[in-house]
């Protein structure tokens, strides 16, 4: 296949004078894997249109991602016969593209040095082809005459997208269904509305594929979308005006709002004299209707419609006002709007207010009637946003009535979570309902449905002991008590209970440490009425002694621990200050699969949820579209950066005429590491959305984000990776991994219920599938990926010992010669071991560094080992926990099998985590870790290499072998650094 690189040379704009005249005589020449070629001479024009095209051979389309297309722009000097730089263009190999995803792009005129002066910028269309009807033409060295397009030519038609100007204001949008700016207007303190830019799904800019690379479809892809603040280029917001917006991470939408607050003295339509009214709100073929109000001539809504303004097909809002009746509801009378007349409301500026509109009969007669209304057009930043009706979630012809709670956007705050401890020690005075026996007790405790038992004391004694811990998770506020309960097991399958107490959690003391809890005894109840005669001949009553307390100094996890969103502790007074802003742009979907059929044909309606810390968010579920677009804003405080941003893609199924006994499906889910995030640049990405089924991996579309993260403390964020990852009580009393399981498991669950009764819930399959419930379960294809990572991370020493038995065997004898050499120095000098290793380690980083990463990791299908797994397997990865397979021993046999093995591929994957670490060193993908150490590398090869060896192999080995009296429970700081870095757990499905 004979690739070829093409270059369209649309234009240029803006140009900085060159020739003494105002003007210059501008030319375009291009560099590329050793060939040249150069445009027309254009004539005294600072916005020359050449419109030509060139095609360069690729000699090596193996190394195209390495080489670069330069492109120079200069000043024609006829008297000299010689030439001024006006500015030229960089482009890298990652950026090229096949030919249908190229666009014009234009891009920023850069200097050749310190001291140049340029102004502009140049277009550009570049793209990869393999026509081989096209023929490259020869290359050419200072060419005046003009250059043969040898492929089609960029027509002036075609879209301009500019990284620095908007469409002019009397530009209307092309082909966009949407009306022109209104004329100058009722300026009311609003500014007017300018024209957006045409909306176009964002075109690829740069496609990237790891090492274990995966089909092209599944890979990451890297995008320039034009956002609030500007265009976005390389991470970089070129912004296109000076006005600057909060929502600035995503494309700005315009909404017609109408808020419908109330009316008065309506007339009575009815024989019995009463109304019952309700408003009728109307813009071509959308509209919104409020709930009628029984018997009320002056009723309130205060209720707000939103209709896209991209969806606008007419000129005119109507707003009528109705009577509620069983045959054919009566006209009362209606407000008509001429959209040009609205104003543009921009926050934050104050809320438009409402006022008073004489509604007009048929005849458009002025009645008595009022109705209170404000109207006026905004953006999602608006304040009546998030609790408005909209029109993009609902189809064309809803007439349903008022705005359902189910579509709306919502934030969402997850409650705070404790872990209860309960340690019972012992109890008194038991009284068992056989006195010829004494009893074997035991304890049973529960909060709601979280249920613990002790084991079972067969003392002959009426005293037992147990000093058992038990524990538990409890969320704020809290609405169980706990309950324990002394019971006597009688017989098999018999238990008899004693006797009960029941303890308020919010009475319960609550500590941020390891410090000794107070015991208290406590007085059992008898569960069932007793005789009082009985109460007074029993001198002691039955008591049982207890430490209880809410432990508030570990992290309740409530999510899988390779994806945590936050590792702060429970107590408030143990957070740490934040280090950054966590800023996100849900912009849209596109290409996703239909989840239901409605009226014989495949749709969605969808909705985003993003979890990051407490903190989930909703946004509002567009309906009956494949393509949807969200442009919603969300903002998080970050605490540490080795959490992970979770984004899930869900179709809403409580629309459909099952309602809410349907479970909401799952679309697909982002995850993003903030560590592996540079500080201050806007990640613009397409993601894919990859979901493991039945019957394999499937791509169910693509949601497109943009990503900031913002360093507030440049300090705490560096001295984060200095701490414990954990709060310091996981390492001073730590928890069993049983125990680690059983709690997350209940947290879960406490979450789910809790978002659950929000209003719209966040229903419990949402929740679990954003928290990993079942990542622990067995899986061989986890296993086999879990294992060919640990393959990886040993492939360089299986590569090093092969080149060793290389050397011992003189396969190479120069190279032998010089490791001879090496060796014979080292000896001799033993001194320069550690120094060259660490200066060796700087060099090795320093040089990856222009190799690092530029994107957040995403889902490997190949890494994940997905793509050729065994349909056997997957029954298994999705059969039922416990298995539904027969017999009855199978599936007790089976079941143990899974457990053991899910806890094999944990280890596995922990092993394989800590090497990936290892290379994550000096891999910039944490670019903050990796330039700490190789700095400490560099420090080190100093310091080592001013200091005796001797000494620095004693102070090691006497601080490897240092007294128990001078160590710590918590770990070490290169643990902490260490264990902060990250693998390729965000790449596994």
């Amino acid at each position: 296949m004979n690739l070829k690189l093409g270059v369209d040379v649309a234009g240029a704009h803006n140009l900085l004078p060159k020739d003494g005249q105002g003007s210059s005589s501008a030319f375009v020449e291009l560099y590329f894997d050793g060939q040249k070629y150069r445009t027309t001479v254009k004539e005294k024009d600072l916005d020359p249109v050449w419109n030509e095209s060139f095609y360069f051979n690729i000699s090596d389309p193996s190394i195209l991602s390495n080489l670069t297309l330069d492109a120079f722009v200069y000043n024609n000097v006829k008297d000299t016969h010689s030439r001024s730089f006006l500015g030229k263009v960089s482009i890298t190999g990652t950026s090229f593209v096949p030919y249908s995803d190229a666009v014009v792009l234009h891009y920023p005129l850069e200097k050749r040095g310190i001291f140049s002066r340029v102004r502009g910028e140049l277009g550009l269309k570049v793209y990869i082809t393999d026509d081989p009807s096209i023929k490259t033409s020869d290359p050419v060295v200072n060419m005046a005459q003009n250059t043969k397009s040898v492929h089609e030519p960029v027509k002036n038609s075609e879209k301009r997208h500019t990284f620095h100007h908007l469409p002019h204001e009397t530009q209307a949008p092309a082909n966009t269904g949407v009306p022109p700016a209104p004329p100058p207007a009722m300026r009311y303190g609003y500014e007017q509305i300018k024209p957006n830019p045409p909306p176009q799904p964002p075109k690829l800019v740069r496609m990237y594929s790891e090492s274990s690379s995966q089909p092209v479809d599944y890979a990451l892809k890297e995008t320039s979308p034009y956002l609030g603040g500007g265009r976005v280029v390389g991470g970089r917001v070129i912004r296109t005006d000076k006005a600057s917006s909060t929502y600035d991470l995503v494309e700005k939408m315009h909404f017609l709002f109408v808020r419908v607050v109330k009316a008065r003295d309506l007339p009575s339509m009815d024989i019995t004299g009463s109304l019952d009214p309700y408003v009728e709100v109307k813009i071509g073929n959308y509209k919104g209707v409020t709930r009628h109000i029984e018997k009320n001539q002056n009723p309130m809504w205060n209720i707000v419609f939103a209709f896209s303004r991209e969806r606008m097909q007419a000129s005119v809002l109507e707003v009528v006002v109705k009577d509620k009746d069983l045959v054919k509801d009566d006209f009362v009378g209606f407000v008509r709007f001429d959209l040009n007349e609205v104003p543009l409301r921009v926050p934050p500026d104050s809320p438009l207010a409402p006022q008073w509109y004489r509604l007009e009969d048929k005849k458009g007669d002025r009645i008595k009637s009022e109705l209170m209304l404000a109207v006026w057009i905004g953006t999602q930043a608006d304040e009546a946003f998030p609790d408005a009706w909209h029109s993009d979630a609902a189809t064309p012809v809803d007439s349903s009535g008022a705005a359902s709670t189910l579509i709306r956007s919502k934030v969402y705050q997850a409650p705070r979570l404790w872990y209860v401890r309960v340690n019972v020690v012992e109890a008194q005075d038991l009284v068992p309902t056989d006195k010829s026996r004494f009893p074997d007790t035991y304890v049973k405790a529960h909060i709601g449905n979280q249920v613990m038992k002790t084991k079972t004391v067969q003392a002959r004694s009426l005293n037992p002991l147990w000093n058992e811990d038990l524990l538990f998770v409890a969320a704020e506020p809290f609405e169980d008590h706990l309950i324990l309960t002394v019971e006597d097991r009688v017989g098999p399958g018999k238990d008899e209970i004693l006797g009960r107490v029941i303890i308020p959690l919010a009475m319960v003391e609550k500590r941020a440490d390891d410090r000794i809890i107070h015991s208290r005894w406590f007085n059992l109840e008898k569960p069932v009425a007793v005789d009082v005669d009985q109460l007074k001949k029993d001198k002691f009553s039955m008591r049982i002694h207890l430490r209880i307390c809410l432990d508030g100094g570990y992290h309740v996890l409530d999510e899988s621990t390779h994806y945590s969103s936050d590792l702060r502790p429970t107590a408030k007074q143990l957070w740490k200050p934040t280090i950054g802003v966590l800023e996100l742009g849900i912009l849209n979907a596109v290409g996703l699969h239909p989840m239901k059929t409605r009226d014989g044909r495949g749709t969605s309606d969808t909705y985003c949820v993003a979890k990051y810390g407490h903190k989930w968010v909703r946004t509002r579920t567009i309906v009956d579209n494949l393509c949807p677009k969200y442009n919603e804003q969300y903002t998080w405080e970050v605490f540490d950066t080795a959490t992970v941003l979770t984004v899930g893609v869900f179709d809403n199924s409580q629309l459909g005429d099952k309602g809410s006994n349907s479970k909401d499906l799952r679309i697909g889910k982002v995850r993003i590491r903030i560590s592996t995030l540079e500080a201050g640049r806007v990640y613009t990405h397409s993601y894919p959305l990859l979901v493991l089924n039945p019957n394999g991996v499937k791509k169910m579309g693509e949601v497109h984000l943009a990503i900031r993260f913002s360093c507030t403390n440049f300090v705490n964020m560096l001295y984060t990776y200095t701490r414990p990852l954990l709060p310091k009580m996981h390492y001073v009393r730590p928890f069993s991994v049983m125990q680690l399981d059983m709690l997350r498991h209940q947290a879960v669950l406490i979450v789910a219920a809790r978002l659950g009764r929000a209003e719209p819930p966040l229903r419990k399959e949402v929740v679990e599938y954003m928290s990993d419930v079942d990542s622990h379960l067995w899986s061989m294809r986890r296993s086999k990926a879990n294992f060919f990572r640990l393959m990886t991370i040993f492939a360089p020493l299986f590569a090093v010992s092969k080149w060793f038995g290389d050397i011992c065997m003189w396969r190479n004898p120069i190279t032998t010669v010089l490791v001879h050499v090496l060796f014979i120095m080292l000896v001799c000098f033993p001194e320069l071991i550690l120094p060259t290793v660490f200066l060796y380690m700087f060099l090795i980083g320093i040089w990856n560094f222009r190799y690092r990463p530029r994107y957040p990791p995403h889902m490997n299908t190949k890494i994940s080992q997905a793509e050729g797994v065994h349909p056997d397997e997957l029954d298994e990865e999705f059969d039922t926990f416990p298995t539904s397979r027969n017999p009855d021993l199978v599936r007790m046999r089976y079941d143990r099998l899974r457990s053991v093995a899910g806890r094999i591929q944990t280890v596995i994957g922990d092993i394989a985590t800590q090497g990936e670490r290892m290379q994550s060193l000096l891999s910039w993908r944490d670019p903050r870790a990796t330039a700490i150490f190789v700095t400490f590398c560099l420090v080190a090869a100093v310091v080592l290499y001013v200091t005796p060896f001797q000494a620095i192999a004693a102070l090691i080995g006497v601080y490897m072998m240092r007294h128990p009296r001078f160590r710590h429970r918590l770990p070490s700081v290169p643990v902490n650094f260490f264990r902060r870095l990250p693998a390729r757990t965000d790449s596994m499905l």
